[in-house]
C-alpha cells in the first residue's frame, strides 16, 4: 500500500509511522505498507517536514495555506460555499501528487487544514466513540482535550478515523488505551484560571500523544495495508471480518 503523509508541525506522527515502517522491515521482513513522500501546508519554517523528509530520504512537498490565501485575499472559512471551492482549489495541487505517485491512502499526522481529498485517515485526541444524546460525537475540533477534562471525563483516549466533510465525523476506526485524567486542584479552580486550565490540558494532551496517537495511528495504516481493517458500502467498520462499532481496541 503507497501511504503519502500529510502534515502541518512538528510532524510526531509521521516520525512514528516512518519508525513502524522501518520496524516491521527489519522485524517481520517487509512492510505491507511504504510512505512515499511528506506533504505539508506550511513552508514558513514551522513544519518539519523537510527535514524529516531529508532523514528519512523521502520526497518533501509544500504549499503554504496562509500564503494561498494571503495571496487571493480570501479567508480560510470553509464553513460556505464559497470556502469549500477554495479549499478544493487549494487540494488540486496535493490531488495531482496523490495521482502522479498512485498513492493509495494519505496519513494526516497533525494535519492542520480541512481536505477534500478522499482515502485520508486521521488521528485525533479524543474517545470518538463518546455521544451526546443526539447521536452527534461529544469531543470534535481542535479543543477537544479541553472539552473531555471540563466536561469531568476521568480518561482521555486518541482515535483513528477515515475522513468525510464533516468534522471529526468519518467512520471510527480504532481506540487508543486511555491515560488518566489528573488534575492538580479541584476541576472547578482549574477552570476559573483559563491560562493554568490551558496549560495542564496541553500537558495531558502530551501526554495522550505518546500513549495514543503514536501507538494507533501506525498500528491503523499497517492494518489497513494487510487488509484487517475495511469499510463496507454503508461505511460501517469491519476488522478480520468482524462488525466492530465504537472503534477497535487491542
Amino acid at each position: 500500500m503507497r501511504v503519502a503523509a500529510f502534515m502541518s508541525g512538528s510532524g510526531t506522527n509521521i516520525m512514528r509511522l516512518l519508525e513502524h515502517e522501518k520496524c516491521l522491515e527489519e522485524e517481520k521482513g517487509g512492510s505491507p505498507f511504504e510512505t512515499i513522500f511528506i506533504f505539508s501546508d506550511r513552508s514558513d519554517g514551522q513544519s518539519a517536514g523537510e527535514r524529516i523528509a531529508l532523514e528519512n530520504g523521502l520526497s518533501y512537498f509544500s504549499y503554504d495555506i496562509r500564503a494561498f490565501h494571503s495571496k487571493r485575499s480570501i479567508k480560510r472559512s470553509v464553513r460556505t460555499a464559497e470556502g469549500m471551492a477554495v479549499r478544493r482549489d487549494y487540494d488540486r495541487t496535493a490531488k495531482r501528487l496523490i495521482e502522479a505517485f498512485e498513492i493509495d491512502v494519505i496519513a494526516l499526522g497533525g494535519y492542520m487544514s480541512y481536505i477534500t481529498l478522499n482515502r485520508c485517515v486521521n488521528v485525533h485526541p479524543a474517545d470518538l466513540s463518546i455521544s451526546l444524546p443526539d447521536g452527534r460525537r461529544k469531543f470534535v475540533g481542535d479543543h477537544a482535550v479541553e472539552d473531555a477534562i471540563s466536561a469531568g471525563e476521568k480518561v482521555l483516549r486518541s482515535s483513528t478515523l477515515w475522513t468525510d466533510e464533516g468534522v471529526d465525523s468519518g467512520p471510527l476506526l480504532m481506540v487508543s488505551d486511555p491515560i488518566p485524567v489528573t488534575l492538580p486542584e479541584s476541576l472547578e479552580t482549574l477552570i476559573k484560571n483559563r491560562d493554568r486550565f490551558a496549560m495542564v490540558a496541553d500537558e495531558h494532551q502530551e501526554r495522550l500523544k505518546e500513549a495514543g496517537d503514536w501507538k494507533i495511528f501506525p498500528r491503523t495504516i499497517e492494518m489497513i495495508a494487510r487488509g484487517r481493517l475495511a469499510l463496507d458500502d454503508k461505511n460501517r467498520v469491519y476488522v478480520d471480518g468482524r462488525l466492530v462499532s465504537g472503534g477497535y481496541r487491542e
